[in-house]
């Protein structure tokens, strides 16, 4: 089994209804991720979840030496009263923070986010997975990251919040 960084867009409404009701929110993420698994046409444009697979911890990793501003792998604010949903509770991004990120993201590319990272430098600080054994393997989120960066502006253009996890 792996670990999967995992997004859901909610709208102001919802959020509020999931800082209420956790219980109600996993529901919807899990029927939400369900209707699109058996749509494989989704583009992360249109997507209300979506998933950054096992790339979340390099993402952070990348992210954090950038000083981004905004703190989009595992959420700024906790879910209150939230149950562990794969691999501790969720935590939520609101609106104008995921707006912020998504202005950020789209000034970024992946060639800035990796400039100047060695591959040993990952081996070294233990980023999940431990497949960093040659300078080619940075390249390995490059895709995940134009995905990402797709949906986050998809969702601030629609004024959602996020929800994110792991599992």
């Amino acid at each position: 089994m792996s670990m999967n960084g995992e997004y859901l867009r909610v709208t102001p409404g919802e959020l509020a209804r999931a800082l209420e009701d956790p219980e109600w929110v996993l529901d919807l993420a899990e029927e939400i991720r369900d209707a699109q698994e058996e749509d494989d046409e989704t583009s992360p444009a249109e997507a209300r979840h979506f998933s950054t697979h096992q790339t979340w911890n390099l993402l952070d990793f990348l992210l954090k030496r950038s000083l981004f501003p905004v703190h989009i792998v595992y959420g700024e604010e906790p879910l209150p009263e939230a149950d562990d949903w794969g691999y501790g509770p969720p935590r939520y991004v609101t609106a104008d923070r995921v707006r912020l990120a998504a202005d950020a993201l789209t000034w970024m590319t992946y060639d800035q986010l990796i400039q100047g990272v060695d591959h040993t430098e990952l081996a070294a600080a233990e980023i999940y997975p431990q497949l960093w054994h040659s300078p080619a393997s940075l390249d390995w989120a490059r895709d995940v990251f134009t995905s990402l960066t797709e949906f986050f502006r998809a969702a601030a253009s629609d004024g959602h919040a996020l929800v994110i996890w792991l599992d």
